[in-house]
């Protein structure tokens, strides 16, 4: 049984995306510079989040960070110099690629302080956030701009009020690399009533195949739950565990839901499945598409067959 449209519900504008990561599956490239910066054919991985969030109408959106984390602030702000050498030079197409992400949201950042877990970056956002409902877009998880997820997902909310995740049926033996959701069924096509989280559970104790993969919209009630919440899975403090709390007693504010993904997904946290996602995305682009395309036949039917 679903819960009734929630009256007044407040209209979500705000975003809150974890950038604090060290980015340790990536050495030595991250070694110095931010693993969201890591470029997925010639845009950084993190503006194609910011671009998902502004997409779903999120026009203010606080990055959290960390050390060494700076160039992800000059990337979403006005470079004078560059954009009058292109000006200069006429080069209108490279301009308005440069000027493109300076105008997506407005922009605001924080830092974590102290590597305390996912659940404590998210605390960070509290006062910035306030009472208002928010969504949470993790880097790692880029989501083709073609599946509307997050709409999905906040559409959810105003129905239902409480809290959202997204969800994606994994394969048994790979549900302990993510959180997982036990649920009942609900009248929503692919959307189900979580009644249980667990953080990276072994198969043998997984409630079910449901993953929980990176996109939340959380009601702000779930600060005062992670300012309970003491450290989960790896000594963190874990958003898994705070929305357990809130599934087990919709009382602290309200029910949480699940929307079952079925569209494209890139995990570009993963070093495979980030040269897949970059393959992927060349392949499909007008401008670099045919060229690489024709190539990568070739070399798939050529040398790569040499290679064994």
């Amino acid at each position: 049984m679903t819960s009734p449209r929630p009256r007044n519900s407040p209209i979500l504008t705000k975003a809150v995306i974890p950038a604090a990561g060290l980015g340790t599956r990536f050495l030595p490239a991250t070694k110095a510079t931010p693993k969201e910066m890591l470029p997925v054919v010639d845009q950084p991985a993190i503006q194609y989040v910011v671009e998902e969030a502004t997409r779903a109408g999120l026009t203010d959106v606080l990055m959290i960070t960390g050390r060494n984390k700076r160039p992800l602030e000059d990337h979403f702000d006005r470079n004078y110099e560059l954009e009058e050498v292109l000006r200069a030079k006429g080069d209108e197409s490279r301009l308005s690629r440069v000027q493109q992400s300076t105008g997506l949201a407005t922009m605001h950042y924080v830092r974590q302080g102290d590597p305390k877990g996912l659940g404590h970056a998210i605390l960070c956002a509290a006062p910035h956030v306030g009472d208002q409902p928010f969504a949470v877009l993790l880097g790692d998880d880029l989501i083709d701009a073609r599946d509307p997820l997050l709409t999905t997902m906040m559409d959810v909310r105003e129905r239902h009020g409480g809290s959202v995740v997204a969800l994606l049926e994994v394969d048994p033996g790979q549900i302990h690399l993510y959180g997982c959701a036990a649920v009942e069924e609900t009248d929503g096509n692919g959307v189900k009533r979580v009644t249980d989280l667990v953080e990276k559970p072994a198969a043998a104790d997984a409630p079910s195949n449901y993953a929980v993969i990176g996109r939340y919209v959380l009601d702000p009630a779930v600060f005062e739950v992670l300012r309970n919440t003491p450290p989960g899975r790896g000594g963190e403090i874990q958003i898994t565990d705070a929305l357990q709390t809130m599934a087990a007693d919709p009382s602290i504010g309200g029910p949480v839901h699940g929307v079952v993904f079925q569209g494209r997904r890139y995990d570009t946290g993963d070093r495979g499945d980030y040269l897949r996602t970059i393959v992927r995305l060349a392949c499909e682009r007008e401008d670099l598409g045919p060229d690489f395309r024709d190539w990568l036949t070739k070399y798939v039917n050529g040398e790569m067959r040499e290679l064994g």
